[in-house]
């Protein structure tokens, strides 16, 4: 197994947990010294490496094994056979409140998680005052954990993971949970992470996501490797998986986030600029989108997808990839994105629309709306795309 210039290096990581039907199998086994459980096979002959400053995102179905996979990394548990190496210190946000005594309070936890990961009274001392600012917990700081909220869980253990200046920093899913605020917080935090050299070994459903923070990643199918290399391909392998699994688009009309009232801001209306959705190929086309602020401070951009009806996303514009600068102030937004000759030869089209933060990482909302572009064609078109070519025939 190569390591030298490693962060993670797994070889053939495989992990066996025994399945008992009841807890009377399990004592019966003890005693008898017999066989009562059914083994399962979370994890097979799973490789990779990880070079330090990088991230790989793990995908995959639930049950494919991906936090198996991250708990071996992180240390909670071992592999049945293979080995691992990791290099430095390593602190991990799985499930909310695992490594937390729920007895204690927030403040003797952070003493407890900080001793786990190697930390000494001195540094401790330095960072407990912006584990607790970061949290954001105030006077809860000091009451027992069993009394907090998954939200407040989640603000403290990914308080601690960051703080405690890691190596390498494991995390599991857990940003799902909390609000719109705290999770562009936290997005944030994991950029600057990212930024200064630290190494991330990330899971998570949303692919945005994966493709933002990691170079790699693995795609884990029924505990083995079914695709692994650069982010960007190995997650669009693993959405045309999902795609022809479940024979459907991912969006449908008017999907949303629906996110809480007091949500930052929000999308009002997507609709194509004249009312009427039909062009001929070739021709031109607008869509205007409105949003709304509540917060003056707040930068926002935009990003727009076009899907075909099964669901493939066949092209995107975003404000920032155009060079704009994030639009600011409270109150009502609108924005027109126009295409000078549309290069599609067919088809029916809904945009996705997302309202990102000015980093364009956080999603404050996300809205599909169907029929925004029909396309009528005026003959049989084999293909979906006109383009441009020359042919040369020798006679």
């Amino acid at each position: 197994m190569t390591t030298a210039a490693s962060a993670v290096a797994a070889e053939r990581l495989t992990k066996v947990y025994r399945i008992y039907d009841s807890p009377w199998q399990r004592l019966r086994e003890a005693v008898l010294r017999r066989s009562a459980h059914r083994p399962f096979e979370a994890l097979r002959d799973v490789s990779f490496e990880l070079p330090p400053g990088e991230g790989l995102g793990v995908v995959g179905e639930n049950g494919a094994g991906k936090s198996t996979l991250l708990k071996i990394v992180a240390g909670v548990t071992r592999p049945t056979t293979g080995e691992l190496a990791v290099r430095g210190r390593v602190a991990s946000i799985l499930e909310l409140g695992s490594g937390f005594h729920h007895e204690f309070t927030g403040r003797q936890n952070i003493r407890l998680s900080a001793a786990l990961v190697g930390l000494d009274e001195r540094e401790l001392r330095e960072r407990i005052r912006d584990i607790i600012e970061f949290s954001e917990l105030g006077a809860a700081i000091d009451q027992p954990v069993r009394s907090y909220s998954t939200g407040m869980t989640m603000r403290l253990g990914f308080s601690i993971a960051v703080q405690v200046e890691p190596d390498v920093l494991v995390v599991d899913e857990a940003l799902s949970v909390g609000d719109g605020y705290f999770q562009k917080k936290c997005m944030d935090r994991l950029q600057g992470y990212m930024a200064d050299g630290g190494t991330l070994l990330f899971c998570s459903h949303a692919m945005y996501y994966v493709t933002s923070f990691c170079q790699q990643a693995l795609w884990l199918r029924g505990g083995r490797i079914a695709a692994e290399g650069p982010a960007l391909g190995v997650v669009g392998e693993y959405e045309r998986f999902l795609m022809a699994k479940t024979g459907e688009s991912a969006g449908t009309a008017g999907e949303s986030t629906d996110g809480p009232a007091a949500a930052p801001a929000r999308i009002l209306g997507i609709r194509p600029l004249d009312g009427d959705p039909r062009r001929r190929a070739s021709s031109s086309w607008a869509l205007e989108v409105e949003w709304e602020s509540r917060e003056e401070h707040l930068g926002f951009h935009l990003a727009v997808g076009l899907d075909t009806a099964d669901g493939v996303q066949v092209c995107a514009f975003t404000t920032q990839r155009a060079g704009l600068a994030p639009t600011t102030g409270a109150g009502r937004h609108r924005a027109v994105v126009r295409v000078a000759r549309l290069p599609m030869t067919k088809g029916d089209y809904s945009a996705c629309v997302f309202l990102l933060d000015e980093e364009s990482l956080h999603v404050y909302d996300r809205k599909v709306q169907a029929n925004v572009l029909e396309i009528e064609a005026r003959r049989f078109e084999p293909s979906l795309f006109e383009v441009a070519h020359e042919w040369e025939i020798d006679r």
